[in-house]
């Protein structure tokens, strides 16, 4: 049984004095000197309480700064020049800023060729005697370090590199391969067996493998940055190594350096592949009161070296399947997806990015299709894009090139005749979709499972019609007033869509979390549309959504759900969406939560007054839930159920208290991988 609380801490003196130290210690890391610390105790009832009265200390600006440098290879004007930058005059003077300068300049002279310069090798002076409240700051570069001795010093020397080696490594499956020596069996460690056991030389660069390249020369020795005979460069070191983490192929990457003698260093780069093939599985699933099951499965395979240059290449299938018991509702949707991510940008110069990681282009293909009581559709979509990203905070997605065909079959007559809104009208028609696209993704923490309190904000813009509403008078019209394409029109839109996240992680081993999440998105048709094609609509509701709603059962605004649809299918082109999710653990892997979602959708310009955003009226229109969950966390794979209960619903504008959450049609049951946020 897992333990809740701490032990009462028993009063000790002594850690009153090391805390009146530890203050004091740190107040002039600060810069304020001669600083004082009183104690007073005071116990009562068994309880003690420790006071802690501080007086602060002198603050002196530093006045003036000058540089002593023992070495001539570091005297020089460029280097004098660039290293007095790091320190401004009238700042205040503090032991923090000094080794934040120390540390500055060991980096600035460790990219220019000085390999292993440290900050130990900068003295600081200063005298505050000579003018009150000033401080005439000396910097002193030595050779020797502040640990040594003047006898210990040796001149500064710019280090080039010698060899440089990469190793392609192969992690075995089993630590111990079992194989015959004469009568005998015996084991031999696996690593032996995938150690290099060839190499070649290419653009000066000893490129070690077992029994055949993993990774064709040139793209090797493109992502690598370190040159023989280059001057040593410790920014070049670490975007090497950002660059070849970056190719998504190795478990693990080791870059060694070894000095040869007095002034070259040579490099080893070690790349320990990971898996390169293998397979994924998700699913998606809720009920509601009402009896609507949903379910989505979804299976995928990628190989992360296609061709041998790092190419990943990845299939994917899913299904949507939504159903009533006891009931012929029902709709089906499957879809098949392809992609190719190759570690260049194809028709475009990726010179400007060498110190980033490595751009890509991506080539995508899908296909789907969806089947409703009211129609079926076919959706044929493609895309070609470049993806960047900027010291793992940054990531873009640019797309100068989207495009969807869609096609709609075997509509019902009585359905299409029984839509209330103009604007639904003509999202039900076959349209052809071209244009551009741009996602952008800042994140504080990259990597998969942040361990500590995190931010993200995510962006995305789509842009289309726009080329092709240059040749206008070429196409044909439609009696609606349509230019055509191939016999449908094509559509002409902006849609924009963000939200912001924020993860605050706390509790002795941060197992806590709150989780909060602002969505906004909006999207207006102009030009040859009168509104966003349907996919490309606004809906809210679901696992990772408003979790008391089945998906595509909110809103817009509102207004009653439409009843020509026999499976919800609420849209609107805006969407508002605030989340808020407290995680905390149980026991074994299992973790619970506790939530509360609130949003909807509207439209801007069409449909039914109720449907319609109003800035003075909108608030009052916000569907809301709350609800818990139980996570069940498998490192490699989380799985989520949550059961949101309604607070309120707009379509009724009707509050639900707790006699009502678990009444038919007041809460939903949702299923899911991952996190919703």
């Amino acid at each position: 049984m897992e333990k809740i609380g701490q032990a009462p801490v028993v009063f000790d003196p002594s850690l009153v004095a090391d805390s009146k130290k530890n203050i004091l210690n740190h107040l002039t890391y600060q810069g304020y000197y001669n600083s004082s610390v009183k104690d007073s105790i005071v116990t009562k009832r068994k309880k003690t309480t420790v006071f802690y009265n501080i007086n602060l200390g002198k603050q002196y600006i530093i006045d003036s700064v000058s540089w002593n440098i023992d070495s001539k290879n570091l005297s020089g004007a460029f280097y004098e020049d660039s290293l007095q930058k790091t320190i401004s005059v009238n700042t205040p003077l503090s032991e923090q800023k000094l080794n934040d300068v120390s540390e500055k300049i060991s980096k600035n002279l460790r990219d220019k060729g000085y390999y292993g310069f440290t900050k130990n090798y900068l003295f600081f002076t200063a005298d505050t005697l000579e003018r009150k409240g000033k401080a005439s700051l000396t910097v002193d570069i030595k050779n020797y370090t502040r640990n040594g001795q003047p006898k210990d010093a040796k001149p500064h020397r710019v280090f080039k590199y010698g060899k440089v080696t990469i190793q392609e490594l192969r992690k075995p499956s089993n630590p111990l391969v079992y194989t015959f020596v004469g009568d005998s069996v015996i084991a031999i460690p696996a690593m032996t067996l995938n150690t290099p056991n060839d190499s070649t030389i290419y653009r000066g660069i000893n490129i070690q493998y077992r029994n055949r390249l993993l990774l064709r020369k040139g793209l090797v020795t493109r992502v690598n940055q370190v040159k023989p005979g280059m001057l040593y460069n410790e920014e070049q070191v670490a975007n090497t190594y950002s660059r070849f983490t970056n190719l998504n192929m190795f478990s693990s990457v080791n870059i060694q350096m070894d000095q040869k003698d007095t002034n070259t260093v040579d490099c080893t780069i070690k790349l320990t592949a990971s898996e390169l093939q293998g397979y994924k599985v998700g699913l998606e699933s809720s009920i509601n009161s009402t009896g609507l099951f949903g379910i989505s499965p979804s299976v995928s395979y990628y190989h992360k070296n296609l061709f041998g240059g790092a190419e990943l290449f990845s299939i994917n299938l899913m299904g949507d399947f939504q159903f009533a018991f006891n009931s012929n509702k029902r709709a089906t949707e499957f879809g098949a997806s392809t992609s190719l991510n190759i570690p260049n940008f194809l028709l475009l110069p990726d010179r400007i990015f060498k110190s980033t990681n490595i751009p890509r282009t991506e080539v995508a293909l899908s296909y789907n299709y969806q089947e409703r009581p009211e129609y079926a559709r076919n959706i044929i979509s493609g895309s070609y894009s470049y993806v960047w990203s900027i010291k793992d905070r940054f990531f873009y997605k640019f797309s100068p090139l989207q495009m969807n065909i869609v096609k709609i079959y075997n509509m019902k007559p009585d359905f299409y005749e029984s839509l209330r809104d103009p604007f639904l009208i003509n999202s039900y028609q076959d349209h052809f979709d071209m244009g551009m696209g741009m996602n952008i993704y800042y994140t504080t923490d990259a990597s998969p499972v942040p361990a500590h309190s995190y931010f993200y904000l995510r962006w995305q813009n789509d842009l289309s019609g726009n080329l092709l509403s240059l040749f206008n008078n070429a196409m044909p019209v439609n009696e609606n007033g349509e230019r055509l394409i191939w016999g449908s029109p094509y559509s002409q839109y902006y849609r924009t869509e963000g939200s912001v996240v924020y993860t605050w992680k706390f509790g002795k081993k941060e197992e806590h979390a709150v989780a909060a999440r602002l969505l906004a998105g909006v999207g207006v048709g102009y030009g040859n549309s009168v509104t966003l094609p349907f996919e490309k609509l606004f809906w809210a509701g679901g696992a990772y959504s408003l979790r008391a709603w089945q998906a595509r059962s909110v809103g817009p605004g509102y207004a009653q759900a439409d009843t020509t649809f026999t499976i919800p299918n609420q849209t609107g082109d805006m969407r508002l969406e605030a989340n808020i999710e407290y995680r905390f653990p149980l026991f074994w892997d299992f973790e619970g939560a506790l939530f509360a979602d609130a949003g909807n959708v509207w439209n801007l310009r069409n449909g039914s007054p109720e449907s319609l955003f109003r800035f003075d009226s909108f608030y009052r229109h916000i569907a809301a839930d709350w609800g818990a969950g139980l996570r069940l966390d498998l490192s490699f794979v989380l799985l989520r159920l949550d059961m949101g209960m309604k607070i309120y619903d707009p379509s009724y504008q009707s509050w639900y208290g707790p006699r009502k959450w678990l009444k038919k049609g007041n809460y939903g049951v949702q299923f899911g991988v991952g996190y919703p946020f």
